[in-house]
């Protein structure tokens, strides 16, 4: 009996020839990746690493601080060792079958590292999982509670500290992670050879640079399976196209709607699929709808500023929208970014006196930077200058550094979980539409990023009256009376919900705030359909916001499902919202049709040029 069992082991080993082959390709790759970058490193003179984010500046202020308090110092690691003999008697219980109670850490419920039900039912597994999770609470307290350390200097330790600890996790290695080690022994190794040849991949296609790739991006095609609601450009400029959406209804909205997307990333995120579609959801409900597209700028448009923006992109927009519908008054919508602009072309008008936009809807939208959240890390004179000194040299942000930047924020999710898959078990990526639009990145030009950062994120500029000038007019966000309509998502780490409120009281016009669930993407692409999440309206103040967020969420009403509809009711409801006209078909106005939704300008993928290279 046992010789059979002996000749399906042998059976199920990996072909030795193959195994050979696949070691000298590896090699190969890896020795050509290495010449590769010590030539790239030799041609620019590079001999060390800078410091140009002042993180070791600040985690050496931060020691010197912690150094100068040694009771402090001893009380946090005398936690330490008290921790750590709790979790030995646990586990020596556990081990012996005494009863060992309540874990002495547990992960928090929304963590996915932990998922597998070996973390928690083997011995081993769970005295390593416990392990870490006592050690990364004891080091964040420990550098979060440093007296001294001036805000930024905190800010940085408490990121950067984050970042250290989600790196060490057990999970991310393949001895201590159970199902990776499953897969070693099943597969005899071979899935960390398929690993090393992903994670050499995204090197090469990265120009040397690691980036690490989240969705097969060839399982996707804009109007094809993704932005596929049907329309057309019928206009644009060096900085946008403007899509004119196909109506599905017989009678339309008097009010043309016009989305305003941010240009740190791509429209599409609001038309992925059908099902899941704010723009499709919109035509079907009977608006007539307009979307900016915004060009992916390269060295050419360097000196195009946040005025190019508002003048060839939303006023622009607002012009062709007139002329192609001859209605006299349009609502309007912007997402993050695009939000900003939207405020600040409202403004704008307000000083023009020009009333064209009758309401204006914001997603996401800072207008007080007073406080970025966790983006602040990256924002500070240094930074800024060192980021700018790079930028003017090429003529534009690159794509890749502001999505990583985002991708930080939530390392777990979006950079540790893809290195698991991808090089620990050899897995191909998942594909995925709303990964594959987060990785269809775009650059920004050198001029309007440096003033965006330093005149919003640094002086804090647009909440001041006449802070900023733009197209000749000075922007006074407080002479907005258009109504406006304010989503924010409580979980949203990149416009905190608390500061886009603080930016929602700006406009002296009657203003409706909402607070959606989750978080910057899932809490707006929240279609009807899904019934999730929820959102909280606080009415009682008749359109005057309370002072401050924390008196209107304690004043506020939760509501199940989709925002979409409170929204849709708000904007018809209003002072002529309710009026309709016959369908508008976008080949039929007096604007000529460019070319098929979702247009060439949007078509255009970085990561695509890099590999016709």
């Amino acid at each position: 009996m046992a010789a059979p069992e002996k000749e399906v082991a042998k059976s199920e080993l990996p072909d030795p020839k193959e195994v050979a082959k696949t070691y000298a390709e590896v090699a190969q790759r890896a020795s050509k990746l290495l010449s590769d970058h010590i030539q790239k490193q030799v041609k620019k003179g590079i001999s060390a690493p800078s410091d140009e984010l002042g993180i070791a500046q600040a985690f050496m202020d931060m020691m010197g601080k912690l150094l100068a308090n040694p009771y402090r110092l001893a009380q946090a690691q005398m936690n330490l060792v008290w921790d750590y003999f709790s979790l030995w008697q646990h586990s020596m219980m556990r081990l012996t079958g005494v009863g060992a109670g309540s874990p002495v850490a547990t992960p928090a419920k929304d963590d996915k590292r932990f998922k597998d039900e070996e973390w928690q039912e083997h011995f081993l597994f769970d005295f390593i999982k416990q392990s870490y999770l006592i050690t990364a609470r004891h080091i964040h307290d420990t550098v979060s509670t440093v007296d001294g350390l001036d805000d930024q200097s905190q800010k940085k330790v408490n990121f950067y500290t984050r970042q250290y600890i989600d790196a060490l996790s057990p999970s991310n290695f393949a001895m201590t992670n159970p199902e990776v080690f499953r897969e070693t022994v099943k597969s005899h190794g071979q899935n960390l050879i398929k690993g090393l040849n992903n994670l050499l991949r995204d090197v090469e296609e990265g120009d040397g640079s690691l980036r690490v790739k989240m969705t097969d991006t060839t399982a996707f095609e804009l109007g094809r399976n993704v932005a596929t609601t049907p329309g057309k450009v019928v206009f644009q400029t060096e900085m946008m196209q403007l899509l004119q959406y196909t109506p599905s209804t017989p009678d339309v909205s008097k009010r043309p709607l016009l989305i305003v997307p941010p240009w740190i990333n791509k429209f599409y995120i609001l038309d992925l699929r059908e099902k899941n579609s704010y723009i499709k959801w919109c035509v079907d409900q009977g608006h007539t709808v307009f979307v900016i597209s915004w060009v992916n700028p390269d060295e050419r448009l360097a000196e195009k500023s946040f005025d190019s923006y508002l003048l060839e992109g939303t006023m622009a927009a607002v012009d062709a929208i007139v002329e192609q519908t001859g209605a006299k008054e349009i609502n309007a919508a912007g997402y993050c970014l695009g939000g900003t602009l939207l405020a600040t072309t409202l403004a704008y008008m307000a000083g023009k006196k020009d009333k064209r936009i009758a309401s204006g809807t914001f997603f996401t939208t800072m207008a007080d930077f007073a406080d970025p959240g966790e983006l602040s890390v990256f924002l500070d004179e240094g930074q800024i200058t060192s980021l700018e000194k790079k930028m003017f040299e090429r003529g534009y942000l690159e794509g890749s550094e502001m999505a990583g930047t985002f991708n930080m924020l939530r390392a777990n999710d979006l950079i540790w979980s893809f290195v698991v898959n991808n090089y620990l078990m050899g897995k191909d990526p998942f594909p995925f539409d709303l990964l594959y639009w987060n990785s269809d990145s775009t650059r920004m030009p050198a001029a309007m990023h440096s003033f965006y950062l330093r005149n919003m994120y640094l002086a804090n500029k647009l909440r001041e009256p006449g802070g900023l000038e733009l197209g000749g007019v000075k922007i006074d966000i407080s002479k907005v009376k258009t109504p406006c309509y304010f989503i924010s998502t409580v979980e949203d780490h990149i416009a905190p919900w608390k500061s886009t409120y603080m930016g929602a009281r700006l406009p002296s016009g009657k203003t409706k705030f909402v607070l959606g669930g989750s978080g910057h993407i899932a809490g707006i692409v929240n279609p009807p359909v899904a019934n999730k999440y929820g959102f909280w309206t606080n009415d009682a103040t008749d359109g005057n916001l309370p002072e401050s967020p924390e008196d209107f969420l304690a004043g506020a009403t939760q509501n199940p499902g989709s925002w979409w509809t409170h929204w849709n009711a708000w904007v018809t409801g209003l002072p002529g919202g309710s009026a309709k006209v016959k369908a508008r078909d976008p080949a039929a106005g007096p604007l000529k049709v460019i070319e098929d939704a979702p247009g060439s300008f949007v078509k255009f993928r970085l990561d695509a040029q890099k590999k016709t290279k």
